[in-house]
């Protein structure tokens, strides 16, 4: 018999993507169902893969597998004193996260992780808008809580103010009385996210890395000595952050089958958790963050990047709501598996 000749399927997908793409979304045989050049259905995604405490230094890690979007997430707290934020105030009790920007994440793709991240370059505009992101999602969410971040101190009597009567009413606040508790120094979260393989849908990587990093953190119990105006933490019994939410996110890219710029027809095909093949051949993308905990279904953002297909009726009427309440229960019960 002779040798089989041709391109196998995996070539053709190289060669010729969008086409490839396009005949698989839309197959001429109606018995086939539409697939993807990977064989995925439209809306199936990646296994998610997670492990915590992957790393030895910081407070909390973890390392993130979506398919072959692999991410490792180290969190780092270290301490400030009050008197060291400019904008302190001591009436301040609902947004010190943000107004001191005690949540720091910082993204960064590897030299290895993709062809197009090249050694000894900047950051790249991804990696900026990837940290810009995160950044707002965890201020949206309240995902960490004001008080596991708050050091406090009690004013002992032989530093108590000399006048309280002579004190402005409005400055109350700014100074503890003799034997009152009042916030010394706060933790700040350095969240590092490391991008170590890197094929398609990083913001989803990276925030199922970050949730599950801190998760896992557990930081010391600090206190302020006034004697050296020093912050000091015991090594014995670390704390966990209160994190009662588990919001994720579920992004899918949007496939018109248009090699040009030339309208459409009109058709488009949502590819739930594209990878980076997928992400280069589509223009407009979609991301909604849910947490779907108890009998409730909270929506904490839905975002949308490039394009003129999508609006708020489509996305209910292809479903994408359903897959994400699907993509919850995945991504959660991996990070759950390995928190518990």
């Amino acid at each position: 018999m002779p040798a089989e000749t041709g391109l196998s399927r995996a070539t053709f997908a190289k060669l010729s993507p969008h086409p490839f793409l396009l005949a698989n979304l839309e197959p001429t045989n109606h018995g086939i169902p539409p697939a993807r050049s990977n064989g995925r259905a439209p809306s199936e995604v990646r296994p998610t893969t997670v492990n915590v405490s992957s790393l030895s230094h910081p407070h909390g890690s973890s390392l993130v597998r979506m398919g072959d979007t692999t991410a490792i997430c180290g969190v780092r707290g270290e301490t400030i004193l009050t008197r060291d934020i400019p904008n302190f105030r001591a009436s301040n009790r609902e947004s010190e996260i943000k107004d001191y920007d005690l949540l720091v994440p910082n993204i960064e793709l590897a030299t290895g992780s993709a062809p197009q991240f090249l050694p000894g370059g900047p950051p790249t505009t991804l990696a900026q808008t990837l940290s810009t992101r995160i950044y707002s999602l965890l201020q949206d969410s309240k995902l960490v809580q004001c008080n596991d971040l708050r050091i406090w101190h009690k004013k002992p009597s032989e530093h108590a103010v000399a006048d309280d009567a002579q004190m402005d009413e409005d400055d109350d606040d700014e100074y503890a009385r003799e034997g009152e508790e009042y916030i010394a120094a706060y933790w700040v979260l350095y969240i590092d996210i490391f991008f170590i393989s890197f094929d398609g849908n990083p913001f989803d990587a990276a925030w199922a890395a970050t949730l599950a990093a801190l998760r896992d953190t557990k930081l010391p119990q600090a206190y302020y000595d006034p004697d050296r105006e020093m912050v000091f933490c015991r090594r014995d019994d670390p704390r966990p952050l209160t994190i009662a939410r588990l919001p994720v996110a579920c992004t899918a890219a949007v496939f018109t089958g248009k090699e040009t710029d030339r309208p459409s027809d009109g058709k488009y095909w949502l590819l739930v958790d594209p990878d980076r093949l997928e992400e280069s051949l589509c223009d407009e993308s979609v991301t909604i963050v849910v947490d779907c905990q108890g009998d409730n279904v909270d929506i904490l953002s839905i975002s949308k990047h490039g394009g003129v297909f999508l609006s708020p009726d489509l996305l209910t009427s292809t479903g994408f709501f359903d897959w994400a309440k699907d993509r919850w229960k995945g991504v959660a019960a991996a990070i759950t598996e390995m928190s518990a």
